[in-house]
């Protein structure tokens, strides 16, 4: 919200306060006047007063505190950066030509095994990945520990199977 109308707010509010004190005080003064028959000696009228002067010192607060949001109260301005529609919409496609530089610092196998998941589009299960490149479970379990090392890519168990994902 804008400060002003959070200061017009806080001053309803402290007005709200005042009519709730003028009756509760009405009351008060008329409950005593029944009762009390010390007449002005009485102690109640002291407590009145008291009770009086802190709740107008306190409307008295809230009203200052909206009057300052009114007229000192500066506005801030929120900026946010918004990526164009169309880089939203698009996915980001996963292909050879971003990894090249990542590719060139791979071992044969851990190239081999890279580009399976590249072509996959960065997502597969790691038993396909022992399916397409022919290698024996425990090698494919092997490499992806070193790629995993690096940060290349990050395996997620699904159920009884691996998700090898890679890392952007």
């Amino acid at each position: 919200m804008k400060n002003r109308v959070v200061g017009i707010l806080i001053i309803g509010i402290a007005l709200l306060i005042g009519f709730i004190v003028f009756s509760f005080n009405s009351a008060l003064t008329s409950i005593v006047n029944s009762t009390c028959s010390h007449g002005p000696t009485c102690p109640m009228w002291g407590t009145i007063d008291f009770q009086t002067n802190v709740s107008l010192g306190i409307m008295a607060f809230v009203i200052i505190i909206g009057l300052y949001l009114i007229f000192f109260g500066k506005e801030e301005r929120i900026v946010t950066r918004f990526k164009k529609v169309k880089e939203q919409i698009e996915p980001n496609y996963v292909t050879k030509g971003n990894y090249k530089k990542i590719l060139s610092s791979l071992s044969k196998d851990e190239k081999i095994l890279f580009e399976k998941i590249i072509d996959a589009q960065g997502t597969a299960f790691q038993s396909d990945l022992v399916d397409k490149t022919k290698f024996a479970k425990v090698k494919v379990s092997r490499i992806l520990d070193r790629l995993e090392g690096r940060g290349l890519i990050e395996r997620r168990r699904r159920g009884m199977a691996n998700v090898i994902i890679l890392k952007h």
